[in-house]
């Protein structure tokens, strides 16, 4: 007897429309508050008028926010950098291990990412301390004569933003890293090269891509950090988000915080279209 196939079920046509719709209420519409909040004339008391004026973004000329601009966008993008240098050679490392290894060290390091940013800085700022840091340890076997703080310092907050980003790193270059078919390597070494040869000259040109999605990963996520440059830095260290907040909570200036805001939105979102950009270059190319 044969069996008739049964029809497939049409998906209807408005279940594509809801991606559109909670992109559009929970994305959109706040950016557009916030932008309308930031063209407005300012009242002083923390209110604002409706308005359209440059005011709040004219105040980015100054060398004050200059400053922390640029402090800013060097410090994640110093974050960043040393995230992807530390954990593209870890994960390459990984790779190599058994199924069993990977399966534990990729456990760890999902249950650092369970852990906050309050637990992280705090831990961080006791460890860096001068009472109960790690100084008295190097004091005791004579790297220094006394023990010493390291925070507040420009060390201590980079070694936080890098506690939370390397596990970012890690998950973002081991997918393609453990597909990477060893067998080039070793055609590589066979040819003569050296192992630090085939590993800048095979393995990195072939990650690019990877690479440079976690780079800009671990940069927007960074540059939105907000506890550990109060926790862990000196107020010249601090990010642009610690500056929204006081702009919008200590300062009462509501259009200069959003305008702000909006500025952190459109570089992150410039990063994010750079990489769909060049990923789809690689892709036809």
């Amino acid at each position: 007897m044969t069996h008739l196939a049964e029809p497939e079920t049409a998906v209807p046509r408005w279940i594509a429309l809801w991606p559109a719709l909670m992109l559009g209420l929970f994305f959109l519409v706040p950016f557009g508050i916030m932008l309308s909040v930031s063209v407005a004339h300012r009242v002083e008391g923390g209110f604002f008028e409706p308005g359209f004026e440059w005011a709040s973004y004219i105040r980015f000329l100054t060398p004050f926010f200059g400053r922390v601009l640029a402090v800013s966008l060097g410090i994640s993008l110093a974050a960043a950098a040393i995230c992807v240098v530390l954990a593209f050679p870890f994960t390459v490392f990984l790779a190599t291990m058994s199924r069993t290894v990977q399966t534990r060290v990729l456990v760890v390091l999902l249950s650092v990412l369970s852990l906050s940013e309050v637990i992280i800085g705090f831990s961080l700022s006791t460890l860096l301390s001068q009472t109960a840091g790690i100084g008295n340890l190097f004091a005791a076997i004579g790297l220094i004569d006394a023990p010493r703080a390291y925070t507040p310092s420009l060390f201590a907050l980079l070694t936080g933003l890098c506690y939370l980003g390397f596990p970012f790193a890690v998950l973002v270059l081991y997918a393609p890293v453990s597909r990477l078919d060893p067998e080039i390597v070793e055609a590589a070494r066979v040819m003569g090269a050296s192992a630090a040869r085939a590993f800048f000259g095979v393995v990195v040109p072939l990650q690019r891509g990877a690479l440079t999605g976690a780079f800009i990963l671990i940069f927007v996520f960074t540059l939105g950090s907000y506890l550990l440059p109060q926790l862990l830095g000196r107020p010249e260290h601090w990010t642009l988000s610690v500056h929204i907040t006081d702009q919008a909570i200590y300062q009462a200036n509501l259009p200069f915080a959003a305008a702000m805001s909006v500025f952190l939105m459109l570089v992150a979102l410039a990063l994010v279209g750079l990489a769909s950009l060049a990923g789809r270059d690689r892709g036809a190319a």
